[in-house]
This record gives C-alpha cells, structure tokens and sequence, in this order.
C-alpha cells in the first residue's frame, strides 16, 4: 500500500472478523513482516511483545518501554491495510498508566489490546515462575481501556496466566469476570491439553483466542481443530521472528565458512520479489508524477507572470 494509505477501518474490520469464522493469527515484529503477513493472505496480525523484544535483543520481560513499541505500531499501521492487535503486556504501569497506553495505542492504529494479568517482572506465560495479580488488579486493568478508548470497537483482549499459576479453574473464573468488567475477548495462555481448550469454551462464553506458540506448554493443535472448538482467534506469535532468525544464523555461519553466499541464492526472496512486495515501482512513478506536477506548476506561474507583467505595461 503506498505510502501506508488506509482503504477501511481497521476497527470495523476486526469487529467484522471476531463475530464469525476461526482466523489465523500472525506475530510480526516490523512493518516488512507485517507487509509479508498480508501479502500472504493473512487477515489479522499480531504486533508480539515477544518478538519485538527479541528483535531488539532483549528478553521478554517487560523492559522494552511504550515510546518503542509505539514507534513499532505506527510503522506497521502506516503500511498495512488488514487490521493489527497489540500485545501491551501488562500495560505499563498502574491504572492511569494503562488508560495512557490504550489511548496511545488506539491512536496509533492498533485495532485491539491485549492486557495480561501477571505481576511485574512479567514473564513468557510458558516459563515456570510467573506470578498472577490479584483480580481486581486486573479487572482495574480492562476498566482503564474500558474508559480510555474513544471507540467501543476498539476491542479488549484480556489474557489470563492463572492455569499455570492457580489451575484451570481459576483461569476459568477469571476469564468469566474480566469478560463481566469489559472485555472482549478471552485469551487463555498456557492450557495444557485438547480437553483443557475443550473446556474453557464450554465454560467462558466470549470469543476466545488460542496461543499456538512453539516450545511451550500447549499441544499443536491445527487450525481445523480449534475451528470445532469454537475459538475465534488462533495465534502463532514468534514462528516468524524464530524462522527469521534461524535462517539468519545460518547464513551468517555459511559465508564466513564458505567466503560467498552463492549456495544461498535459492533461499533467497529476490530483489524483483522484494521490490513487487514494497511496491517500489508506484514510489517511482509518484516521485515522477510529483517532479512533473511541480514542473508544469512553475511553468505555468511563469507564464502567468509575464502575462500580468505586460498588463501593467499595457
């Protein structure tokens, strides 16, 4: 999209997504990635938390600050058409601090936030250790969004990390009063098995988002499956950044071994690629339209003022 011109609302579009179907959810962490996602076909992504942190080589922990990730978020909704939610962690400081953050975030494009009810220093929900809130913090937590969002269809997505830390029932009780206190959207992390996905939708009537990341507690589970459970939202949140990675590393090891990246061509997206996906073609032929407009316009000033000119002496 050039130059990152909106065609709809973001907000309508998301709205429009959530109340039916089951949707693949994409984790990026800079606007080629988020670019990369929609040519894909993907519907909806995920601005991770995870991985813009690990793009910038830091832990996952809630050290990265809101001014980066804000300046992450206004890259990639300058640049994307689809709709984006982002991963606000716990929200950056107390109450006020969250009612900041949700008007910052939905002014930067964001279609929803997600909102966790960790303690600080948070934590991967798929490490050992973390540590819950207690409820009212949380449900402090959506009632700021609540109330600073100046328009209801920015959504709220309330994740809880209780099953690890308390069990499922209790994630389960959870997720019933944040959805009472405004949320909406459910976002369990770390359910152990098929059955425990199973029974959170029996139990938590609202639109549910599954977290299918790699490494961690929960099973693999396709798309298909979770379709038949009724989930709404199904999220691969770091497969790209670890792909991204991994293939890097790898590279880099090859050349310093072999002194040319030859053998790495074919595993490489090519320049016409590249330019095809950046729209690098319409930038030129706006740049040249632009010369042309300013050309004309100046020659037509000066006409205009020889025109004036001999009317005077006239």
């Amino acid at each position: 999209m050039l130059l990152g011109r909106r065609k709809q609302n973001p907000l309508q579009q998301f709205v429009r997504l959530v109340s039916k179907g089951t949707h693949p959810v994409l984790g990026v962490y800079n606007p080629y990635s988020a670019l990369l996602a929609q040519k894909s076909g993907f519907k909806v992504v995920y601005l991770s938390g995870a991985a813009l942190s690990g793009s910038l080589a830091l832990p996952d922990i809630g050290i990265t600050s809101l001014e980066e990730l804000l300046f992450t978020l206004r890259s990639i909704t300058r640049i994307i058409q689809i709709p984006l939610i982002v991963d606000a962690d716990t929200g950056f400081g107390e109450p006020l601090n969250v009612m900041r953050t949700a008007r910052e975030l939905e002014a930067a494009g964001a279609a929803a936030v997600q909102i966790e009810d960790q303690e600080m220093p948070k934590k991967c929900g798929h490490l050992e250790g973390k540590r819950v809130v207690e409820r009212v913090v949380m449900v402090q937590r959506i009632r700021a969004i609540n109330r600073a969002r100046q328009n209801k269809g920015f959504l709220i997505i309330a994740r809880t990390d209780a099953r690890s830390t308390h069990g499922l029932n209790e994630a389960i009780e959870r997720a019933n009063l944040y959805l009472e206190s405004g949320a909406d959207i459910i976002f369990p992390e770390a359910l152990v098995s098929r059955a425990e996905f199973r029974r959170f939708s029996k139990e938590v009537k609202a639109p549910l988002l599954a977290n299918m990341t790699e490494f961690g507690k929960s099973p693999l589970l396709a798309l298909s499956q979770f379709e038949q459970l009724d989930y709404r939202l199904v999220l691969y949140p770091v497969s790209l950044f670890r792909v991204a990675a991994y293939a890097m590393e790898q590279a880099a090891k090859l050349i310093l071994r072999e002194g040319s990246q030859k053998t790495l061509l074919q595993k490489m997206q090519t320049r016409q690629d590249f330019y095809r996906t950046i729209s690098y073609k319409d930038y030129e032929q706006l740049d040249s339209s632009l010369a042309r407009e300013s050309t004309n316009r100046v020659e037509s000033f000066r006409s205009t003022g020889r025109q004036s000119k001999n009317r005077v002496r006239d």
